[in-house]
């Protein structure tokens, strides 16, 4: 399975971390790591995700892309090494 990293930029709304792990899951991919940060204004998250699938990237990115708080998502241009991934935190 090959690893990839998205980021996406989001409207900070209390669920919309529930709604892309949702996309994640239906769309068949294995999350692998997860980080979430708020803007200075606490207006805005940026939420950075490593999943995992041997589907392409853009169907998972483009469902993403759809829900209503998304702002922005972007992906590497590169599959991400499981070395160059970080741990899931708390």
């Amino acid at each position: 399975m090959k690893l990839h990293q998205l980021n996406i930029h989001t409207h900070s709304r209390p669920e919309v971390l529930e709604r892309v792990l949702r996309v994640v899951r239906h769309r068949g991919f294995q999350l692998h790591a997860i980080n979430m940060e708020t803007s200075s204004a606490d207006s805005e998250l940026q939420i950075a995700v490593t999943v995992a699938s041997e589907r392409p990237l853009h169907l998972l990115q483009s469902q993403l892309a759809k829900l209503i708080d998304v702002i922005h998502v972007e992906s590497a241009e590169a599959p991400v090494r499981a070395a160059d991934s970080f741990p899931i935190r708390a």
